[in-house]
């Protein structure tokens, strides 16, 4: 009887591979398996790390064609305490249903792949103190009101997410953020948990420094900087309800938080909410299904939202709250466009000059570049040869700390050759600049500056990037110098003048949503100048002071710039007024994968519903990269799910008879094409 009882205890197991399939094993000998559990157990010719999904009950669920006394045991454990739960394994569901992905991959994009946990050093008592808060403005007030305001009761068949979904949208220093932890706060009063999304770990210090001082030991943080065991510890503390309110980037939309009351994302509109890997999801859209299950309201904020957040206000689908005025005695600062045209170095007098006045002030500057290095394109005069990458197809950037090219995709390092290596030519050498070469140029033109550089160089040493902006905010540091770090939502009193050295870094890339993103960034930078006084200036550097992106982002011209670029989208079918899902398929050799692209395409032809049509295939813009030849196409249509029903049966096609060498890879609603 025992050994009977002993056979009969099976789980059904998820690993983190593309499909659907559950796997089938003997639970371990010491019977610590349990649902919700991750167990190492062997698969293939080795271990591998697996989800316990369920446990196999034979009276109800038998082991259909399958010999039990052949299957494997599980080899240990790694958990003591359950991990994930029914609503959990749902929320996978839907993300490896609506991302194309396999059920075991989306459950290892939410769950922290720490093996162990370990002690986490919670805010102390006395830091649980909040600071006094400022009364509210009217606008702040209203905007507040209509987040905590009960919607009207959802129909039965279940939550009309329309009536849950907000937009702060002000301008740069309104006070978006007090009128987020208000809401945080009432939820919390009335017994529920908050999720408050940032798009940058170094917009999380900040936010959770503010979130600890209100609330205490109820906030956790969870990022991908910290040490896998210690963003277990924190789930674990989150799962058990110790902790409510929960900051983080974009995989903090997974926290198990009990209870879920309200869900907050900061600066909506930034790009790094869209995973890179598999599953590619977006937290929007993940936010939006947990509001949608739980009944909780999702707040959205930014200065510049994004283009399908602008027309889902538009359309009613989204209630947008303004904020229009600056509370701290800060105004809109004054922004000037000027020409890069025959300037000597990379600043321009005026820009130049603006740093001298701003220094005697007593006030600091921040100059912003989107671009890493000392200079970044290698270009021979005489014979037109230009340095890229061994592996990839873009050019190699010069660090001049390092004397090294680098590829800022696949980390390949040259030596900077001294003369042309194809035909020897003394007339070549790399030429556009990065912030190492803006810093440069700052030092030797203002030696009495206390300088220092934000960017994913100096940010790569441990706590460097803390230390500096921390630095900058106590006004140690007069002129700051970074990259997009530096540009989003980070407040510093002191700041007067922000100079953008070259605002036209990202607008012609072959994207169509380059555009938006420049202007945004422009918008974003802007934003730090003059919180705080009347006088903040900005100096936007450009070799196109006329193009109308430019100009609409100096005026701050939002609905200007929305209106044109909506009726540009909507002209040219791209979302928001069009759905996409995109196939990148990549080899190490392009004939093989010029034919599984043609091949997976005349799989898509035919499948495409009415009004819906394939574009590609093609080589993508980054045609190699990592040393892998990369081809895509993309499918367009206006509903998602008549795409999702051919992309799904294309993919099963694709399967059966594929070449194992060429990787694929599925991009539901993509937010780069490159």
């Amino acid at each position: 009887m025992e050994e009977t009882e002993k056979i009969e205890k099976y789980v059904d197991v998820l690993f983190d591979i593309p499909g659907d399939r559950a796997f089938t094993y003997r639970i371990d000998e010491k019977g610590e398996t349990a649902v919700g559990k991750r167990v190492m157990a062997p698969f293939g010719k080795r271990e591998s790390l697996g989800y316990v999904i369920s446990l196999r009950d034979l009276s109800t669920k038998p082991l259909e064609g399958i010999d039990g006394d052949k299957l494997k045991t599980i080899r240990r454990v790694v958990d003591a305490e359950i991990l994930f739960d029914d609503k959990d394994m749902a929320l996978a569901d839907w993300m490896a249903s609506y991302y194309c992905c396999g059920r075991g991959q989306a459950l290892a994009a939410m769950i922290p792949s720490g093996r162990r946990s370990v002690s986490f050093p919670s805010l102390a008592a006395d830091d649980t103190i909040p600071e006094k808060i400022p009364e509210l403005s009217d606008e702040q007030s209203s905007a507040l009101q209509a987040i905590l305001d009960p919607p009207p009761a959802p129909p039965p068949s279940g939550v009309n997410a329309a009536n849950a979904l907000f937009y702060l949208y002000g301008i740069t220093g309104s006070g978006k953020t007090e009128v987020f932890l208000r809401a945080a706060e009432q939820k919390l009063a009335e017994g529920k948990s908050v999720i408050y999304l940032v798009p940058e770990i170094s917009l999380t210090h900040q936010t959770a420094e503010a979130i600890g001082k209100r609330f205490g030991t109820q906030a956790a943080t969870i990022h991908s900087a910290m040490t896998p065991s210690t963003r277990l510890s924190e789930w674990l503390r989150i799962r058990r309800g110790e902790a409510r309110i929960v900051v983080g980037p974009r995989s903090a939309v997974f926290a198990p938080v009990q209870n879920l009351g309200l869900i907050i994302i900061d600066e909506e509109h930034d790009g790094s909410y869209k995973s890179g890997n598999t599953p590619r999801y977006h937290a929007r859209q993940a936010a939006m299904r947990r509001c949608s299950l739980t009944g909780a309201p999702l707040v959205m904020g930014s200065a510049t939202p994004s283009a399908e957040a602008w027309k889902l206000m538009n359309d009613g689908a989204i209630k947008r709250l303004d904020l229009t005025r600056r509370l701290s005695g800060g105004s809109v600062p004054e922004i000037k466009p000027v020409s890069l045209e025959g300037s000597a170095g990379c600043l321009t007098e005026e820009l130049k000059e603006e740093i001298r006045i701003t220094y005697n002030m007593g006030r600091q500057t921040i100059l912003f570049l989107n671009r890493r290095g000392f200079a970044y394109f290698y270009h021979c005069h005489s014979c037109g040869y230009e340095l890229t990458c061994r592996h990839c197809s873009v050019s190699l950037t010069w660090h001049k700390n390092r004397d090294r090219a680098v590829c800022h995709y696949c980390g390949y390092t040259a030596v900077p050759p001294k003369v042309c290596p194809q035909c020897g030519s003394l007339d070549a050498g790399f030429t556009g600049f990065g912030t190492e070469l803006i810093e440069d140029e700052v030092r030797r033109t203002f030696p009495e500056l206390r300088i220092r550089r934000a960017d994913a160089d100096t940010a790569a040493k441990k706590d460097n990037l803390k230390e500096t902006l921390a630095l900058f905010r106590a006004g140690e540091i007069d002129l700051l110098l970074g990259t997009q770090m530096v540009a989003k939502g980070l407040n510093f009193p002191g700041v007067r003048l922000v100079g953008v050295v070259l605002a036209d870094t990202g607008l012609h890339l072959p994207d169509f949503r380059a555009a938006e993103r420049t202007f945004s960034l422009i918008v974003q930078v802007a934003g730090r100048s003059g919180r705080y006084f009347p006088d903040g200036k900005v100096i936007v550097q450009t070799l196109r002071p006329q193009d109308p992106v430019i100009l609409r982002s100096c005026a701050l011209d939002v609905e200007g710039f929305f209106n044109a670029e909506l009726a540009q989208r909507e002209m040219l079918n791209f979302p928001p007024y069009s759905r996409l899902i995109r196939f990148t398929l990549s080899d190490k050799e392009a004939a093989r994968v010029d034919l599984a692209i043609k091949r997976m395409a005349d799989i898509v032809r035919p499948l495409l519903p009415p009004g819906a049509d394939m574009l590609g295939p093609a080589e993508c813009p980054i045609g190699i990269l990592r040393g892998m030849y990369r081809r895509h196409l993309l499918l367009r249509g206006k509903s998602m799910g008549h795409l999702h029903a051919a992309a799904r049966t294309a993919l099963l096609r694709y399967e059966k008879g594929k070449d194992s060498r060429v990787k694929l890879e599925t991009d539901v609603d993509p937010v780069s094409l490159l």
